[in-house]
C-alpha cells in the first residue's frame, strides 16, 4: 500500500537508526521533519569484545561482534513510541533504516542468523561482525595483494585497498577461520539489509551498501554494475568461487526505493498497519547527509560520533587516496558519492576518560559537580594551540583513511613531567582534527572540489572547543546540523522520498532539514600554528603510517603472537 502524499498532508514517517550501542527509532511529521517522538532501545550484549555472552573464553583481539537479538528489540519499542507520540498507525506511511557499516552476518535462507542455533552459538564466527571489527586485517591485506594482481576495478574505486572493516573481509575471515560456519550460511548480509528482510519478508539489498562495502562496481564497458568474477573469489580461497550466486544474490535497490511491505507477523510486534512500506537500508552515514540539507556538489559532510565519517557529493566519480570508495547514485540519486572517514574520535575520547584520566582529575571534576568531560573542556578550552607542546595521531583504532590500515596505533609526542590531563584530552582532539584535515587534502589533491564544511553526530552538537578547533584546523567555516539525531531523520526522509511525498532528496530536505544558526569560523591567528603543527603531523603520518616495518606494525605482530600462545 504505497501511500502518494502531497507536501501538505499530515502524515508521519519512521526513522530506525542502528547504532554502535543502541537504536533509536523516532517519528517524524513529512511537512517539515519535525520529530514528534524517540525513544532508545539500549543493546543489552553491547560490543562483543573479550567474550561471547555466558561463556570465559577470550575472543581474539580486534574482534568486535553483536547479537543480532538487541536489533529486533529496538523494533519491538516501536508501539511504545506510537503511544509516546498519539500517533496511530494510519498516520505512519513508511519505515525508513539506517545501519552502521559494513556490519556482516551469516544468516540461514530465511533469514534466521546461524548464532540463535544451539549447535553455532558458541562460535564467535557464527555472530554479527560489527563495523568495527578488526580482527580480519590478515584477509583485508589478501584481498589488496590479490586484487592489485589481478588489477581489480575495486581496487581504483576504493582509493588504493580494501579495508578489514568491510564485508568481503569478514567473509573471508570466516572461511578460512571457521569453514563449517561458511558452508552453514545460506547468505551473508549487511545488517541493514538483513533488518528489511525481517520487517517485510524479502531480500532486498542495498545497492550503496555493495558498492562501498562489497566489490560492486560499474563497467562502464559493459554498461552494468558487476562484482569481480569467479576468478577472483577462488583466488582468495576456493569455498568463494561461487560466493556472489551462493551468498550474496542480486537484487540490489537504489537509496530512496521501497523494498517491500510491512509482513502480518512485524505488524503484529510493531502495532503498524500490515502493508506499510518498508525503504531500502541505508548507511548511517549516508543518510545523514540528506539531514545536513546537503543534496548538491561540493559540500563535505562529517558525521563526528564514536568514528567519523566523511561524505561528499560530485557530478562525477574520480579516484582519491585513500578513500572508502566512490559510488554512482551511492547517497544521492543522480550524483556520485564519496566516502572517507576515521577509524576512532569518540571512541578516543572515551577510551581516555575510561583508563587514562587519572584519578585526582575525576575527585576534582565530582567536587566541582562537573562531568570528566565538562572538566577537561573547560581546561582544555584555555589552552592556545602548540601550548601543551603534544602532538598526536588519532589511529587507537587503525586508520581508515588514507591509509586503510586497522594494525596502526595510537601516538602520543611530547609529554614531560609537567603533562596534565586537560593537555592530553585536547591534543586527542586536535589529533582527529588533523586526521578529518589529510582526508580534506587527499580529496583536493585528486581535483574533487570542496566548498563547504558541514558537521552533524554527537560530537558536533555538543563539543564547541571540538568544532572550534576542527575549523582552526582546517582553515574553514563548519556549518552543524540542526537535527540532534540526523540519521534517524535522514532514515525517515529516505521513507518520504520513497512513499511519494516529494519527488527529490532536495525537496526533502528543503522541507524537512536545516542546519542551526551558528557558524564556526577559523581563528586565523590559530589557524597559522595549527599549519606549523600538521606538517609535523604529516611526518609522523608518513613515517609510522607508510613504512611496512615501522614499530606499530613490529609491535602489534608480537601481540597476536603472544596472545595466541
Amino acid at each position: 500500500m504505497k501511500k502518494k502524499l502531497s507536501q501538505k498532508d499530515d502524515g508521519f514517517v519512521i526513522g530506525l537508526d542502528f547504532g554502535t550501542l543502541s537504536g533509536r527509532a523516532s517519528i517524524y511529521r513529512i511537512q517539515d521533519g519535525y520529530e514528534v517522538a524517540w525513544l532508545v532501545s539500549e543493546y543489552a550484549d553491547g560490543v562483543i569484545e573479550e567474550h561471547l555472552p555466558g561463556r570465559s573464553r577470550k575472543l581474539p583481539a580486534n574482534t568486535a561482534l553483536q547479537n543480532p537479538d538487541d536489533y529486533t528489540a529496538v523494533l519491538k519499542i516501536i508501539p511504545r513510541l506510537l503511544r509516546k507520540a498519539k500517533v496511530s498507525a494510519d498516520q505512519i506511511c513508511g519505515i525508513g533504516i539506517d545501519f552502521t557499516s559494513s556490519t556482516v552476518l551469516p544468516v540461514k535462507k530465511d533469514g534466521t542468523p546461524l548464532s540463535s542455533y544451539r549447535k553455532w552459538r558458541n562460535n564467535p564466527h557464527a555472530w554479527v561482525k560489527l563495523w568495527k571489527h578488526h580482527a580480519s586485517q590478515a584477509q583485508a591485506d589478501l584481498i589488496n595483494k590479490i586484487g592489485e594482481k589481478r588489477k581489480e576495478k575495486f581496487v581504483e574505486i576504493y582509493g588504493g585497498k580494501y579495508s578489514s572493516e568491510w564485508f568481503f573481509s569478514k567473509v573471508l575471515e570466516t572461511v578460512q577461520c571457521a569453514p563449517e560456519v561458511y558452508k552453514a550460511a545460506d547468505r551473508f548480509m549487511e545488517a541493514g539489509d538483513w533488518i528489511v528482510q525481517q520487517l517485510c519478508g524479502e531480500e532486498v539489498r542495498s545497492s550503496s551498501a555493495a558498492g562501498y562495502k562489497a566489490m560492486r562496481v560499474y563497467e562502464t564497458r559493459q554498461g552494468k554494475w558487476t562484482f569481480p568474477g569467479k576468478g577472483f573469489f577462488k583466488a582468495l580461497n576456493p569455498l568463494m568461487e561461487n560466493v556472489i550466486a551462493e551468498k550474496v544474490g542480486n537484487d540490489f535497490r537504489l537509496p530512496g526505493q521501497v523494498a517491500g511491505n510491512l509482513t502480518e507477523k512485524w505488524s503484529k510486534v510493531t502495532r503498524l498497519n500490515p502493508g506499510t512500506p518498508v525503504v531500502v537500508a541505508a548507511i548511517d552515514a549516508h543518510a545523514a547527509v540528506p539531514a545536513c540539507t546537503v543534496t548538491t556538489p561540493g559540500k563535505l559532510v562529517m558525521i563526528l560520533g564514536t568514528s567519523t565519517c566523511h561524505m561528499l557529493l560530485g557530478k562525477k566519480g574520480s579516484p582519491a587516496e585513500g578513500i572508502c570508495g566512490v559510488v554512482d547514485n551511492g547517497i544521492i540519486p543522480g550524483l556520485w558519492g564519496y566516502e572517507a572517514g576515521q577509524s576512532g574520535v569518540g571512541d578516543v575520547f572515551a577510551w581516555y576518560m575510561k583508563h587514562g584520566v587519572p584519578e585526582s582529575a575525576v575527585r576534582e571534576a565530582k567536587r566541582l559537580k562537573k562531568s570528566i568531560y565538562q572538566h577537561l573542556e573547560e581546561q582544555a578550552s584555555e589552552l592556545v594551540p602548540g601550548e601543551s607542546g603534544l602532538l598526536a595521531l588519532d589511529w587507537w583504532n587503525g586508520n581508515r583513511s588514507v591509509l586503510v590500515d586497522a594494525d596502526l596505533t595510537g601516538l602520543m609526542l611530547g609529554m614531560d613531567l609537567s603533562t596534565r590531563p586537560h593537555q592530553i584530552y585536547r591534543a586527542l582532539i586536535e589529533a582527529t582534527a588533523f586526521g578529518t584535515r589529510r582526508i580534506i587534502d587527499a580529496f583536493t589533491e585528486s581535483g574533487i572540489r570542496i566548498s563547504e564544511l558541514y558537521a552533524c553526530g554527537g560530537l558536533a552538537q555538543q563539543n564547541t572547543m571540538l568544532m572550534q578547533i576542527y575549523s582552526d584546523v582546517t582553515g574553514r567555516p563548519i556549518r552543524v546540523a540542526d537535527s540532534e539525531q540526523t540519521s534517524a531523520l535522514g532514515a525517515a526522509m529516505h521513507a518520504a522520498v520513497a512513499v511519494g511525498a516529494y519527488s527529490s532528496f532536495t525537496q526533502a530536505a528543503n522541507a524537512m532539514a536545516k542546519t542551526r544558526n551558528e557558524v564556526y569560523r577559523p581563528n586565523r591567528d590559530h589557524t597559522r600554528i595549527y599549519d606549523e603543527l600538521y606538517r609535523e603531523y604529516l611526518r609522523l603520518h608518513d613515517q609510522f603510517g607508510r613504512d611496512a616495518k615501522s614499530s606499530m606494525k613490529v609491535l602489534k605482530n608480537i601481540r597476536r603472537r603472544v596472545s595466541a600462545g
